[in-house]
């Protein structure tokens, strides 16, 4: 069932659904992306498992943060959603972005266990073509709010960013893409040895987004880590090996399926 609740005048949007009795577990997805992305991991935990399937702030029917929130934000606003929902001990399972606040959400509080698909955490190493970029861009906008005023100026920016940016970003609202860069930039290794719970880790070999070299680093970095990656494919794995993914984590949630 559909359901929204109110925390510090932000509304989350979220799927509930499963036994009230069974165990709690929150799902969280990727950026620019919504519940509805892990709709199939839904499918598979809810005759058992009582399921919390979120729109984190500002995605699908949840609103956006007023201001340029960080991971911080994002997981102290998930830390009051399960407080004041009463959930216990919840089973967190985090996609790319959403692993993001799994990571730092089981390590400062406790959790049953953790599933990590495809997560973000890990501080992108960044190219020379990466800071050409970045420079550049900083270079055009002065260029063109001097020559151009701001009006005309940011309409010329918004058309060089459509050609230069990522995706991500440029299907953002102005307030997204704020938090976007923020949220990018944080590196969350420092808090990895902190997790306690059991931690699976599940990847694609070929993605690019968040590559398999960051799985290893968090597979060494949290202590009761395991990684399990698929051949073939890539930043949805869940959706790229759907068998497979299904069979590794009802073999890591035997005892909650039971």
């Amino acid at each position: 069932m559909e359901k929204q609740i109110t925390i510090d005048s932000v509304t989350i949007n979220y799927n509930e659904i499963g036994p009230n009795e069974g165990a709690p577990i929150l799902l969280m997805h990727g950026w620019g992306c919504n519940q509805t992305t892990l709709a199939s991991i839904e499918q598979i935990l809810s005759p058992k498992m009582h399921v919390f399937n979120i729109d984190l702030p500002g995605f699908g029917k949840s609103s956006e943060p007023n201001t340029v929130w960080g991971i911080e934000d994002y997981t102290s606003t998930i830390e009051k959603f399960v407080t004041k929902l009463g959930i216990i001990n919840p089973i967190l399972l985090g996609h790319s972005f959403g692993g993001r606040i799994s990571i730092l959400f089981s390590s400062r509080n406790t959790v049953n266990k953790v599933i990590l698909t495809d997560a973000a955490g890990v501080k992108p190493k960044r190219t020379m073509k990466y800071y050409i970029k970045v420079y550049s861009y900083k270079t055009m906008k002065h260029l063109l709010l001097t020559l151009f005023g701001k009006e005309k100026g940011s309409r010329l920016l918004d058309k060089y960013r459509g050609r230069t940016g990522s995706s991500d970003y440029n299907n953002a609202s102005p307030m997204m893409r704020a938090i976007l860069s923020k949220c990018v930039n944080e590196d969350l290794k420092q808090v990895m040895p902190l997790i306690k719970a059991p931690t699976l880790l599940i990847w694609g070999e070929n993605d690019t987004a968040t590559p398999l070299s960051d799985a290893k680093t968090m597979e060494k970095l949290i202590p009761d880590a395991g990684l399990v990656s698929f051949p073939g494919c890539g930043h949805y794995s869940f959706l790229d090996n759907p068998v497979g993914y299904k069979a590794v984590i009802k073999e890591f949630l035997k005892n909650e399926l039971k």
